[in-house]
């Protein structure tokens, strides 16, 4: 009998150790009302078991994971997993633009609080060159993205993707299925609001991502298989979960159900009946009554009638004329009146700056966003000129570190351009005219980079050339963080790829324009001479000329190139950064500023180039003092500018069209 009874207990605990085992390796949930989940951010469960990570709040992140890490051992030979769930994107109205999507996440920390609520997905969180920097290493992302992303390299459209420790995917594909029917590839709208389905299965060898609607089976092709080796990647526990954010584009982002198993077949089954309704925006449609109709037309003829004379006299008076340009390229356009409002009224105690052309103001738009607005001179041919190379250009470009142009009003002749308004002014106030602090190298380094990285957007990363004209200290903004940000594009001329740049007129500011400009006119290369003048101007604390030094001091550019052939190249950093600096990387700036401004152009980098030294992805090339056209200053005179007929200015900036715009320090 005692046999008996030790046998039972022994094949209860080998039972129960069974189902132990088995809920450490899989698991399934239709609906979410009693999952074993820690969410944080904006994830929440609704009633109905749903699982929302995102609402439609703007720089919002939400984040759920099952809430015991799996075992992962790197060292096996079988290290595999296999999920199923279906998720749902649904943005404020349906077929309109949302984002930023969801991401599964296979994570050795629960902890993602660090991660951007942007393009970023809730999970990543360096925005320098796209690389991840985040505290949760060996991280595994499969990216279901709703917004391309130009620093990413990402495709067009809506695109899923697979991440490793990066936001800049291994392998990604535009959202389809292969229909098993009509053995076909259907595709999928990401933004449509309805169930998908999402299958990640990874053997040990190869990691499958499969999509399908919700009423289909699960296609025998995936959508995309990818060979790689995760052992490198994973950690003995890991955790797996959803993360989601919205950005400045916004959608609810649903989980519906989601199965989860590290064995292809204990993978238990979704019951696709048992999961819960996803909400879609309501449309309100109101039913009107024949007799309602007639009465409202009968109205609306009646007032016609009787308003027609008035309301064209009054359209004549008021009409806002629209130019041939501002059809193709005007981005928002303001109403005078919510200006006025913004800048209560344009009062003296709003004006942040006055600039060569006008005054700019800060405003506050109704929901509380701020705005730096600037009303140009309407009687002025050179105002005008300016305005609509700022509406073209600034409207078309979309990069980080360009200061975005919000719209534009015109009304009875006056012109006004709206941008972003930027809190901390401009690095040239940082740098010369806050005498309280000053910026440290980790400060300095990380606006360079932030201006290098826009400057090769406008380079190469656009349609069309972008050649900027006047880079300067001045023209570089700095947001709410210090980040660097490029500004007034009043110069800025368009080319198509591959045209013969150097007819375009020499135009920019003494000190930052290169030798050739009064022979060859501004080219790509004549940017990176000025972003040269730019590096040296921010690592020695100096502008690139002052007339008031020592004759060996007044040039900037060949003072440094003369203390480096005295080995001294050190000394000429900003005597305010004290000791917190990094000497190889002040030396390599150094340098590199040199070897920006060389006297020939065809000897200067690309700015692609530029990006890659900065980051230290491409190391600097050896060059010596001795090398051709290094350090050999030749400085852009308003004498010399005026024997090729550019008139001269007091402010020492000078160009063939316009020399201020809007955001020259919000004209501080």
């Amino acid at each position: 009998m005692d046999c008996r009874l030790h046998l039972v207990l022994f094949f209860f605990c080998v039972h129960l150790i069974c189902l132990s085992t088995q809920q450490e390796t899989r698991f399934v949930y239709n609906g979410f009302d009693q999952a074993n989940l820690y969410i944080d951010g904006n994830a929440r469960i609704v009633p109905g078991g749903l699982l929302q990570l995102t609402n439609t709040t703007e720089l919002q992140k939400g984040h759920a994971f099952f809430e015991q890490p799996f075992n992962f051992d790197p060292s096996s030979s079988s290290l595999s997993f296999y999920t199923h769930f279906v998720c749902a994107l649904v943005p404020p109205k349906l077929g309109g633009v949302g984002g930023h999507g969801i991401v599964f996440v296979v994570s050795p920390s629960m902890d993602l609080s660090h991660a951007y609520a942007t393009q970023y997905l809730g999970v990543f969180s360096n925005p320098i060159n796209g690389t991840s920097s985040s505290s949760t290493p060996h991280l595994l992302a499969i990216e279901l993205d709703t917004v391309k992303t130009v620093e990413f390299n990402e495709l067009e459209k809506p695109h899923v993707g697979i991440d490793v420790n990066s936001p800049i995917s291994l392998e990604s594909a535009l959202p389809s299925y292969f229909n098993n029917v009509s053995r076909k590839n259907i595709s999928i709208d990401l933004l449509s609001g309805e169930p998908i389905q999402v299958w990640v299965d990874y053997d040990g060898s190869f990691l499958n991502v499969t999509l399908a609607p919700i009423e289909s089976e699960k296609p025998n092709q995936p959508l995309i298989s990818r060979s790689i080796n995760l052992s490198d990647i994973f950690q003995e526990k890991m955790y797996v979960g959803f993360s989601a954010s919205t950005g400045n584009m916004l959608s609810n982002h649903y989980i519906l159900g989601w199965s989860f198993s590290k064995s292809k077949e204990l993978l238990p089954s979704l019951d696709i009946s048992k999961l819960p309704q996803v909400p879609l925006p309501k449309e309100s449609k109101k039913k009107l009554s024949p007799l309602y109709i007639g009465l409202v037309v009968l109205l609306v003829i009646t007032v016609s009638m009787v308003l027609g004379g008035m309301y064209w006299y009054r359209r004549k008076k008021y009409a806002e004329v629209k130019e041939w340009w501002e059809k193709e390229y005007g981005p928002h356009r303001f109403s005078y009146k919510s200006l006025y409002k913004a800048t209560n009224g344009f009062l003296r105690d709003r004006r942040v700056g006055k600039g060569g052309f006008g005054e700019v103001y800060k405003g506050t738009l109704p929901g509380g966003r701020d705005i730096a607005v600037k009303r140009l001179s309407h009687d002025a041919e050179q105002g005008m000129k300016q305005f609509v190379a700022e509406v073209v250009t600034m409207g078309n470009l979309q990069h980080r570190n360009l200061v975005p142009l919000l719209g534009y009003c015109r009304r009875k002749g006056e012109l006004l351009l709206v941008s972003e308004y930027m809190p901390n002014g401009s690095l040239d106030q940082y740098l010369f005219h806050d005498e309280n602090t000053s910026p440290s190298w980790f400060q300095r380094i990380s606006i360079i980079k932030d201006i290098a990285s826009a400057l090769s957007y406008l380079h190469t990363g656009t349609k069309r050339v972008v050649l900027h004209r006047d880079i300067k200290s001045s023209n570089v903004m700095l947001d709410s963080e210090f980040n660097g940000r490029l500004g007034d594009f009043g110069m800025a001329k368009f080319h198509d790829h591959g045209a013969n740049l150097s007819a375009t007129a020499a135009v920019g500011t003494i000190g930052y324009m290169a030798p050739e400009l009064i022979t060859m006119g501004t080219s790509m290369k004549t940017d990176v001479y000025a972003f040269g003048a730019f590096l040296l101007e921010v690592t020695c604390g100096r502008r690139p000329v002052e007339p008031e030094l020592p004759v060996r001091k007044q040039y900037l550019v060949k003072w440094v190139f003369e203390c480096w052939k005295q080995a001294c190249l050190l000394e000429t950093r900003d005597s305010r950064l004290g000791a917190e600096f990094i000497s190889a990387e002040v030396e390599m700036v150094l340098k590199l500023g040199l070897l920006c401004t060389n006297a020939m152009p065809e000897s200067r980098p690309s700015m692609g180039q530029v990006v890659q030294y900065l980051n230290r992805d491409l190391p600097l090339p050896d060059f010596l003092p001795s090398n051709p056209g290094i350090g050999a200053f030749m400085p852009v005179s308003v004498e010399a500018l005026s024997a090729i007929g550019v008139p001269s200015l007091r402010n020492s900036s000078v160009s063939m069209f316009v020399t201020h715009t809007i955001l020259d320090g919000h004209g501080r």
